[in-house]
């Protein structure tokens, strides 16, 4: 078998907020497993550790622009992509707020860009490119354990707890109506990756991106071929709603 043929057969994942942190390093991961990359990036002039491992992927990774918060660059996204059928489509970008302050304390702008970056505009990717994603593929969404209802029981960071419920409450009602609607035999995933020490994590968190993301892509890669919905962490074990 060619190169070229090799490459047709290997498996593709599309991970949307790849230009650094977890989404870069879960595409180095798959990269290094022997799967072909898509990942996007929101500045499309901008130099990102994702165009550093394009450059060496020998064509196996490639860079796409993308801003979640921006919908009418979907459609393009979506013809640009059309011609590939992705076996993974996993949502990585989010973002935070000033976690100390209490709820009633904060910003309607700021309530409404958290909400609108970590819940709705993750539903709208993965709502206009899900018909790209293979019969038997995966899609997934960053969640965090801060999105578990049941295990909250420290407060602090509530905007950001709030948007992961929403976002699991959004991907599991998604993934409902497709197999009611399409019978889906598609996996979805709601990853908790634990507190990782990131731009997004801040240097407290007791985890480095190395000690989390192989052990998610573990899971990742775990779930494919079962349908249904998931909600776990890096260890495979369920988080409660």
């Amino acid at each position: 078998m060619s190169s070229t043929d090799a490459d047709r057969h290997r498996p593709t994942a599309l991970i949307v907020g790849a230009s650094r942190g977890l989404g870069h390093a879960m595409a180095a991961e798959l990269f290094d497993r022997g799967w072909n990359v898509i990942g996007t990036v929101r500045d499309a002039t901008a130099r990102t550790l994702l165009h550093d491992l394009a450059d060496r992927s020998d064509g196996r990774v490639s860079v796409e622009r993308l801003d979640i918060n921006e919908p009418t660059q979907l459609a393009p996204l979506h013809e640009r992509l059309a011609p590939r059928t992705l076996d993974v489509l996993f949502v990585n970008a989010g973002t935070t707020n000033n976690e100390p302050t209490p709820i009633g304390a904060v910003p309607t702008a700021d309530f409404v860009d958290v909400m609108v970056t970590n819940a709705l505009s993750p539903m709208r990717v993965i709502e206009a490119l899900e018909d790209l994603v293979s019969p038997t593929g995966l899609i997934g969404a960053m969640s965090s354990g801060q999105g578990s209802i049941t295990n909250n029981t420290t407060a602090s960071r509530e905007v950001y707890r709030g948007s992961k419920a929403a976002l699991n409450m959004f991907l599991r009602g998604f993934s409902v109506r497709q197999v009611q609607q399409h019978g889906s035999r598609r996996a979805f995933l709601l990853m908790a990756p634990g507190w990782v020490s990131t731009a997004l994590g801040g240097p407290d968190a007791p985890l480095t991106i190395d000690e989390s993301v192989p052990r998610v892509v573990d899971v990742l890669l775990s779930r494919l071929g079962k349908p249904g919905l998931a909600y776990l962490d890096r260890f495979g074990q369920t988080v409660p709603w």
